[in-house]
């Protein structure tokens, strides 16, 4: 009598619980699903054979993710152990993988937030920054605020309790005659140094751009103004133009020009701190606008010289047109630094004689610092007009780039 045909492997479902219930009967009319009984030669891969070595509860199933446990050691198919098979090492490669893929099979725990991270890691960042803005710029400002509402005297600075007064202090600046004759040298001062320092670094710098032989050398000497320290400048302008031993009275003597007071003349003392301050800032105007011109690029140079266009025509209708937002901050900071200057005034001149070259922080400096009884609120309400000054101009530079690029 011939067998039964063999079924598929892993094409039948039979629980080892339902194989040791049902009764155990020879033949080979076995159903389909009952076990065989023990010791039945049953041919490799009938249905029920080997059903009693099964662990009651498991079942053999083909599919993957049944839900259910199958045989250690057997996969979908009867393959080896670790293909597919319900073990708990596949278990855990599976949610760890699924974990991965970020399916609906993997749960995620303890996952961190990239976007919060990010906003913490750049706080991090803007803490030092914030950190320094406070310590030395507001905190500061306020300070200088406060000494200028309250009526501070050396013992009230030392101690506190300087009475409020307001802007008794501002009125008694504004009342004050030295405050016309500080207004009127503090804008020549700035707007004159600002031109001719914004001119001569203009033409060095187009003159530098030639790329002609020792033009770094050059460049690298006229820095040495700008590197030097102020009290170093100052004091070497303050010999230079000595009434009685200076070079350049010695070099006008020379020319038949009778000498001049630069320093103790009121005709001339502000004349004379305003060319050592344009000595000094024409490498800053130098290096920046230099820098600006390595920007333009060389084929519209060679496209003007092509329609015949002569160096000036040149200079007005490409450099200096490319070069207004170089420019711009150029004579922003050059507007900044020139405000503040007080090192250069008070080491050639002190803001003498007769405060002809005193300067809004020359007089600050003079009232706060300069006396035996010195008048801080006084000084400290000078010190903020040069702060407003300086804030105009910021805003007012904002304001024209806003419209430039509007």
């Amino acid at each position: 009598m011939s067998s039964p045909a063999q079924p598929p492997r892993g094409s039948v479902r039979g629980s080892a619980g339902a194989a040791l219930a049902a009764p155990a009967s020879g033949g080979a009319d076995t159903p389909v699903g009952a076990a065989a009984p023990v010791g039945t030669d049953t041919p490799p891969g009938t249905p029920g054979t080997n059903a009693v070595h099964q662990p009651p509860g498991a079942e053999i199933d083909g599919a993957r993710g049944s839900g259910t446990d199958r045989i250690p050691g057997a996969g979908a198919a009867g393959g080896p152990r670790g293909e597919s098979d319900g073990g708990p090492g596949f278990a855990a490669r599976s949610e760890d993988s699924a974990a991965r893929r970020g399916g609906r099979g993997g749960r995620v725990t303890g996952r961190r937030n990239p976007g919060r991270a990010s906003q913490w890691a750049a706080w991090a960042f803007l803490l030092p920054l914030v950190a320094y803005l406070i310590a030395f710029y507001v905190y500061p400002l306020y300070r200088n605020i406060d000494l200028s509402l309250r009526d501070y005297t050396v013992y009230t600075f030392v101690h506190g309790g300087a009475p409020f007064i307001g802007f008794g202090n501002y009125t008694a600046i504004f009342h004050d005659p030295t405050f016309a004759t500080a207004l009127v040298n503090t804008l020549l001062f700035t707007f004159v140094s600002l031109a001719f320092q914004f001119a001569f670094g203009m033409m060095l710098a187009v003159f530098f751009a030639q790329n002609f032989r020792l033009s770094s050398l050059l460049r690298a000497l006229f820095l040495v103004p700008w590197l030097l320290p102020l009290i170093v400048s100052a004091s070497t302008w303050a010999w230079m133009l000595n009434s009685g031993s200076g070079v350049v009275n010695y070099a006008l003597h020379f020319v038949g020009v009778a000498p001049v007071n630069w320093l103790t003349s009121p005709h001339w003392s502000l004349v004379s701190v305003i060319i050592a301050n344009i000595w000094i800032g024409i490498p800053f105007n130098l290096v920046l606008l230099y820098s600006g011109l390595q920007a333009i690029p060389a084929t519209l140079y060679e496209a003007a010289a092509l329609d015949g266009v002569n160096s000036w025509q040149r200079f007005w209708r490409i450099t200096f047109p490319l070069l207004r937002p170089v420019s711009a901050v150029t004579l922003m900071l050059g507007l900044v630094y020139t405000l503040k200057v007080f090192d250069i005034i008070w080491i050639m001149t002190r803001g003498g004689p007769v405060n002809s070259s005193t300067t809004f922080a020359t007089w600050s400096y003079r009232l706060g610092f300069g006396n035996l009884l010195p008048e801080f609120g006084l000084g400290a309400a000078v010190g903020n007009l040069l702060v407003a000054m300086a804030l105009i101009a910021g805003l007012i530079y904002i304001r024209i780039q806003r419209r430039q690029y509007a």
